[in-house]
């Protein structure tokens, strides 16, 4: 089994990708910004049923610095680089995400090499692929890219873009052998382990809690963070996968209708605070001046898209559970966990 550095071990699709390394055998390495985070992580670990028995380390370092990048990835054979900035609302100035994604991005894969490293595998976004560009019916591949200049296109969206566009150019130019894979998750949903989960998850908190007041005409790709965890690992080891980038997604992109129409068909009286009532679009605008985190929805609203795994499904075998079951697995686990209101 190898030694692999996951970045960013408290994150959402991080915390659920050590549990399945663990679970392979595999001697595993995470990087916090902080030490003080590693009770918070381990406690997650084991609510996830990890048994770490000593095949878990945890070494500070931050995106924005070298300090402990070497000590990080020294006598790892892979990385799995998920650390990336993703706020709940728009920032004051797009380079407080791009900066970090970009520039933290580089510091790994230039760490990575310098020790030695055999692949990278950077967790990208769909926000890489399917943004910036005009209103489509033909369904997005891994051959497409986010305009970061396009018309709407949010500081999230372009700087995932902007640091996987770094990435590949890294190697190309420099890489001198070490080996990439990228994965491009769409919304990541699915059991969540503690209250540090990802902004997608939010959605489902919300409609749970009641705090919608209707549902905004808006659809997105579902995925589960546990299927996103598995292709992780996939790429990581399959030799087909050096030099490709994957969209994890799990089958057609849905409309937040019919993500409510699930909650409230199969939770019964769980989710009787779910709303139904479609949103007009001018009324969400109006609510977005008054909300940062409705304003990063607004370029969206009303806009069909799709994209396919059909790449990841017939390279490297893998096969997703079901948007369904990805987006109940996610309410269960805010129940379970005491995070909705009473």
């Amino acid at each position: 089994m190898s030694t692999v550095l996951v970045t960013g071990g408290s994150g959402f699709i991080a915390s659920h990708t050590i549990l399945q390394l663990l679970a392979a055998g595999h001697q595993v390495r995470t990087t916090v910004r902080s030490l003080s985070r590693e009770a918070d992580v381990r406690a997650m670990l084991k609510r996830g049923g990890a048994e770490t028995g000593g095949r878990l380390q945890f070494v500070a370092a931050d995106l924005t610095s070298d300090a402990g990048w070497p000590a990080a990835v020294a006598g790892c054979e892979f990385v799995l680089h998920m650390a990336s900035p993703f706020p709940a609302s728009v920032p004051k100035h797009e380079d407080e995400l791009i900066v970090p994604a970009r520039d933290g991005a580089l510091r790994v894969l230039r760490a990575a090499r310098d020790a030695g490293v055999k692949r990278v595998v950077l967790t990208s976004s769909f926000a890489a692929v399917g943004y910036g560009h005009p209103s489509q019916e033909v369904t997005f591949t891994e051959k497409d890219w986010t305009d970061p200049n396009g018309a709407d296109v949010m500081p999230y969206t372009k700087s995932k873009t902007l640091a996987e566009r770094a990435a590949w150019d890294f190697i190309a130019r420099e890489g001198r052998g070490l080996e990439l894979s990228v994965v491009n998750p769409v919304g990541v949903f699915g059991p969540v382990l503690g209250p540090d989960y990802a902004t997608s998850i939010l959605l489902v908190q919300r409609m749970m809690d009641g705090a919608l007041p209707g549902l905004p005409r808006m659809c997105f790709g579902v995925v589960d963070v546990r299927d996103v965890a598995d292709l992780h690992l996939r790429a990581m080891t399959d030799p087909a996968a050096n030099g490709e980038r994957f969209l994890a997604v799990a089958g057609d992109f849905m409309w937040i209708q019919e993500i409510a129409t699930t909650l409230k068909a199969r939770l019964g009286d769980a989710a009787k605070r779910v709303p139904t009532r479609q949103l007009p679009n001018w009324l969400v605008r109006l609510a977005a001046m008054r909300d940062p985190a409705v304003k990063q929805i607004i370029p969206e609203l009303g806009k069909w898209k799709n994209a396919t795994s059909e790449k990841a499904q017939r390279i490297l075998g893998w096969k997703p559970r079901s948007r369904e079951d990805s987006v109940l697995a996610t309410a269960q686990s805010l129940i379970d966990l005491g995070l909705l209101k009473k």
